[in-house]
């Protein structure tokens, strides 16, 4: 039994029925340097070439900012064929990206005590 929207590509017992790699037609590097965290966001162009259902639901989820692991989470995809994914669309004109920007100091001590403070709460 397929979910509303995924078409064939999904099953509820199975899972995926096509193999990640076969989205991505077994390549493994983007062609579009992409972190983690960059954000990437549709255009409003309409991408040119040829593009597989998970390009479009890629597209769609990419009209406000999304980061990369965001994206591969919602597709259920792992992430370097989202990356793959992606840069298609880069390419393509369908997306752009941005850099992350990261406003504060990762090594801030009083960042660290306050993550790990909530870290023990939860505990």
């Amino acid at each position: 039994m397929t979910t509303a929207g995924d078409g064939p590509w999904l099953d509820d017992a199975a899972g995926r029925l096509v193999r990640p790699f076969t989205v991505s037609d077994g390549r493994t590097r983007p062609t579009v340097e992409l972190d983690l965290l960059s954000q990437v966001m549709a255009t409003g162009a309409i991408p040119f070439g040829y593009l597989g259902p998970e390009h479009a639901q890629a597209l769609e989820l990419c009209r406000a900012p999304l980061p990369v692991a965001e994206v591969a989470a919602h597709l259920k995809l792992p992430l370097a064929v989202t990356k793959v994914l992606l840069a298609d669309l880069v390419d393509s004109g369908g997306l752009t990206t941005k850099p992350p920007v990261f406003d504060h100091n990762p090594t801030d001590r009083a960042l660290l005590e306050a993550v790990l403070d909530g870290l023990r709460r939860q505990l």
